[in-house]
């Protein structure tokens, strides 16, 4: 049990760096805080995903340097590319493009993003991963175990709420392939915005989704015939009400 709890809290504080870092990225790219990350909160489990697949799989290749950097850009890729094919099958959505980069393979992964993927598994094979070790080894093991259990319980609600609401947007929103903030519509973008936290979010970390129009509209209209339809019955039950009460 003291073993699990470790890895999870490994996998916790590696989401939380990769999420640090895709921010970093994105302030200095953008000049503005923009939350990354398909869940609510400050993680990317992406991140945490892959450096455990790292620490597991490669992590007794390290004498070999040449070896751990090679396997790392194998298993981040793999990795990278079965997360963005499995979020647009579920989500029917794009969450990142490498199309316009050279050597892509469909736009899920490229040469330019697999280099980066080597030196970041030696770096945790070599550097990171030995701190961290022994900076949760510090904590007491009951402790630990309870840490655990109250992050997994938070990473699991997490993962449910948001996958709820993605799943009821999805009825009328669509994503773009490629990176095209211009195509979101002011009206509908300026109305999820105003009306969801959660919204703003999403569109702010990933800026190529756009709406559906015709299908948003239509929602909308029919909301608003059920809600005129029930609205006119409650009348007419409560003219009826009224006139059994004169009798």
């Amino acid at each position: 049990m003291e073993l699990i709890a470790e890895y999870f809290l490994y996998f916790i504080i590696y989401s939380f760096l990769g999420w640090t870092m895709e921010v970093i990225c994105k302030l200095v790219e953008l000049k503005k805080f923009v939350n990354r990350g398909f869940l609510i909160g400050p993680i990317c489990p992406i991140y945490g995903y892959g450096v455990l697949a790292i620490v597991l799989i490669i992590g007794s290749f390290k004498g070999d340097l040449l070896a751990v950097f090679l396997k790392s850009i194998l298993v981040c890729s793999i990795l990278e590319y079965l997360t963005s094919y499995l979020m647009e099958k579920i989500f029917k959505a794009r969450w990142w493009d490498y199309s316009n980069k050279k050597f892509n393979l469909n736009g899920r992964i490229c040469l330019e993003t697999m280099i980066p993927f080597g030196i970041l598994g030696c770096t945790v094979i070599y550097i990171l991963h030995p701190i961290i070790v022994n900076l949760v080894n510090i904590i007491d093991p009951k402790l630990t175990i309870l840490i655990a259990i109250i992050l997994f319980i938070i990473y699991i609600l997490d993962n449910v709420f948001s996958f709820l609401i993605l799943s009821k947007i999805g009825k009328y929103i669509k994503f773009s392939k490629k990176d095209n903030t211009e195509a979101i519509k002011k009206s509908i973008d300026k109305w999820l915005l105003s009306n969801s936290v959660f919204y703003r979010r999403l569109k702010n970390a990933y800026p190529n989704f756009v709406i559906n129009i015709k299908k948003f509209n239509n929602n909308i209209k029919e909301q608003q015939k059920k809600w005129m339809k029930q609205e006119k019955l409650r009348k007419v039950k409560l003219k009826e009400k009224n006139k059994k009460g004169r009798k």
